[in-house]
């Protein structure tokens, strides 16, 4: 799992590659947030490298909040090639999760 301080590669970078990324909107402040950490390394630990996982921090990048209207946290957004294909705020288990990036993987 990835936060966006990682500075070798731009949100940018990583969202047009190659490998589905899913970027959790979250804050601090936000208990729900804090309930997704847990559920995101489940996901990490039966998906591996088929999903890429980048935790963005609202208060620290809120140019990226902004441009992608998060008005909620936690909110889920998967990208591939750059583009969002699936957006969901709250909370979510880690095998609806799967469900949802394998689904996205195998359609597009």
């Amino acid at each position: 799992m990835q936060t966006a301080s990682n500075k070798r590669e731009s949100f940018g970078e990583i969202i047009n590659g190659n490998t589905p990324v899913l970027v959790d909107f979250f804050a601090e402040w936000c208990g729900p947030c804090k309930l997704m950490k847990p559920v995101l390394e489940e996901l990490h630990s039966k998906m591996g490298n088929k999903v890429r996982i980048l935790k963005i921090d609202i208060d620290k990048s809120p140019a990226a909040a902004n441009a992608l209207h998060i008005q909620s946290v936690p909110t889920l957004m998967l990208f591939q090639k750059g583009k969002p294909v699936w957006r969901k705020s709250g909370v979510l288990q880690a095998i609806q999760l799967q469900k949802i990036i394998e689904q996205q993987i195998t359609s597009n």
